[in-house]
């Protein structure tokens, strides 16, 4: 048995071990070198792990993005749509707050042929809910490599929900605004039209487009509802109750086309305005019919005896003829070739008064040639009546006038012929023999009387315009305005039988007639203007002249509108007895 070292309990110091003991001690690492080793190593293999995942996660996204680039070039495409569709427009509302223009939102149909899988089946099964598609060209279409392709836009709900059930891969759907106008035809050539892009293509939604909106929405505005809406001057009910109207008048004459306007001769605010035929906005077919266009502002036509009221006013307002005075129209006026007649002669010398209410052209040429055609032309340049008529409604007319102003031009222009206008120009210069002698500028947008002040010009004085307001009243109480009286409020106006040239020549069969009327004529604020293209007698053996359709058209207008425009109609009017006469307003 070998010497070995002694057992024992007690702790030996380190310096006491042999010099082998302690080389090989000290060569084993301590418990803290240990632990410091292994959380070197833990820390490594994390971030490790963490660079592996990490280029996985990169060449993923690099492979997702050359898949999206290689397979969906259209996606910009799609994403370009999108944007484009997207953006919204304003209400448009009337005076009261009614909503006559708003966004609804709707979907249309489009594809992505690089992703159709199969462009045969899906060309046949979108024909089963599209009958009208052209199934070969869809197929054709669909065959391609094109990244985006409008299928059908605006499809309704029920469309959607069976595309949708089809599953069929590269087929989309993309929310859109779609204007819907509530009341349909209603206002139609005011609000004008949008295209399938939602763009403003005529009346107010251009001028809308035009002002502004365009320019947000291609600067990436306004793509979403909450823009402020667009007050118009319109009043909803008055514009009901002038198409109503006119509707009525056309079935009633069987005319093939009527136009209505209600303005504020004091701010120049359009309340009302119509041109039948019209169309529904909603449906833009109807939009591109040539008849359907807004004969109110974009039509210039001869507007016949209305004319009458401005050449009296000219005259008075020269100072060359007075009320007063008298003109031969015992018989008819020849002037170069050309021999200018009465309609309802009364052969006799007429006295301005009577002139104006039997609507003598006889009588009306000999005034005007009184002023002379220089003077004519600077006066009809005063009431706007030569130039094109700016409003807010991209659509006017520019007036067809005489290129060489001669003596005949004149006379013939005196009573509403040899010129044509448009009829909202007519009812401008009408307005401002009216209203004090002040031509103010139209507008379909709010507007006071204190701004129109600051807009108004001048063209006749007070004392001419207080002549006209009488002769107008006399016209409708005595005249041949008679059928447009309206008891309790005073309404005033002046008839105007326009016959139309057919083939180079005035006929006799086909008339455009007129009736320009104010109310109430104590002090007048509203002006209307009516006009019945081509009416027919009524009955067998009656005529079919302007006071026999255009004024009781205009009478039942004023009759329903007035009321809504808080005029009170007076209980008695002694002036509609029988003691009125001619003699009483010189």
């Amino acid at each position: 048995m070998s010497a070995s070292m002694p057992l024992t309990t007690d702790p030996v110091a380190p310096d006491a071990w042999p010099e082998s003991r302690w080389r090989h001690v000290a060569r084993r690492p301590s418990a803290d070198g240990l632990e410091e080793r292994g959380g070197e190593r833990l820390r490594w293999r994390v971030i490790m792990a963490i660079a592996v995942f990490a280029l996985l996660y990169a060449a993923l996204a690099v492979r997702l993005v050359h898949l999206g680039v290689a397979s969906d070039p259209g996606g910009t495409a799609v994403a370009g749509a999108a944007s484009d569709v997207a953006a919204a427009r304003p209400d448009i509302i009337d005076g009261n707050g009614e909503i006559l223009a708003t966004d609804i939102k709707t979907f249309s149909l489009f594809a992505e042929p690089r992703r159709v899988v199969d462009p045969d089946e899906a060309a046949e099964q979108l024909s089963l809910v599209f009958p009208e598609f052209d199934r070969a060209r869809l197929r054709r279409d669909l065959a391609t490599n094109a990244g985006f392709l409008w299928l059908k836009r605006e499809i309704t709900p029920a469309q959607r929900r069976r595309i949708h059930d089809l599953g069929l891969p590269g087929i989309g759907f993309l929310s859109e605004n779609r204007r819907f106008y509530p009341g349909g035809p209603t206002a139609s050539h005011i609000l004008g039209a949008v295209n399938v892009d939602n763009q403003g293509i005529a009346g107010i939604e251009k001028y809308i487009d035009d002002n502004g909106l365009a320019d947000l929405h291609e600067a990436g505005f306004a793509v979403e509802r909450g823009l402020e809406p667009i007050e118009l001057s319109i009043d909803l009910r008055v514009q009901h109750a002038v198409r109503s109207e006119l509707a009525s008048a056309m079935e009633r004459y069987d005319a093939i086309a009527s136009i209505g306007i209600v303005l504020d001769i004091k701010t120049g605010e359009v309340l009302g305005m119509s041109s039948l035929p019209d169309y529904d906005p909603n449906d833009r077919a109807q939009v591109l019919d040539k008849d359907r266009f807004n004969r109110a502002t974009v039509g210039v036509f001869e507007m016949g005896s209305t004319f009458k009221a401005f050449t009296t006013a000219m005259a008075l307002d020269s100072g060359l003829v007075g009320l007063g005075d008298s003109f031969d129209a015992s018989k008819p006026l020849r002037i170069a070739n050309f021999t200018i007649t009465d309609f309802h002669a009364k052969n006799r010398v007429l006295t301005v008064p009577e002139i104006f209410i039997y609507s003598s052209n006889i009588g009306t040429a000999k005034m005007a040639l009184e002023v002379g055609s220089q003077g004519q032309q600077e006066f009809l340049g005063r009431l706007g009546l030569l130039d094109e008529m700016k409003t807010e409604l991209p659509e006017t007319g520019a007036p067809l006038k005489p290129r060489e102003w001669s003596k005949i031009s004149s006379v013939t222009i005196s009573f509403g012929h040899g010129i044509s206008v448009s009829p909202l120009q007519t009812a401008v210069a009408g307005a401002a023999l009216m209203n004090g002698g002040y031509l103010v500028p139209p507008t379909f947008r709010p507007r006071s009387e204190k701004q129109a002040a600051q807009l108004a010009q001048r063209v006749v004085k007070e004392e001419t315009s207080e002549a006209m307001r009488k002769l107008m009243r006399l016209n409708v109480l005595k005249g041949s305005g008679r059928r447009a009286a309206v008891p309790g409020y005073r309404v005033g106006g002046k008839t105007g039988t326009a016959e139309k040239v057919v083939d180079g020549k005035y006929s006799s069969e086909k008339r455009r007639n007129a009736f320009l009327a104010a109310f109430p004529m104590d002090e007048p604020r509203y002006l209307v203007l009516v006009v019945v293209d081509e009416p027919k007698p009524e009955k067998e053996g009656m005529a079919a002249t302007a006071g026999l359709n255009a004024a009781p058209t205009t009478a039942a207008i004023i009759r329903r509108i007035a009321p809504m425009l808080g005029v009170t109609p007076l209980l008695t009017d002694p002036e509609e007895g029988p003691a009125t006469t001619v003699a009483a307003i010189e």
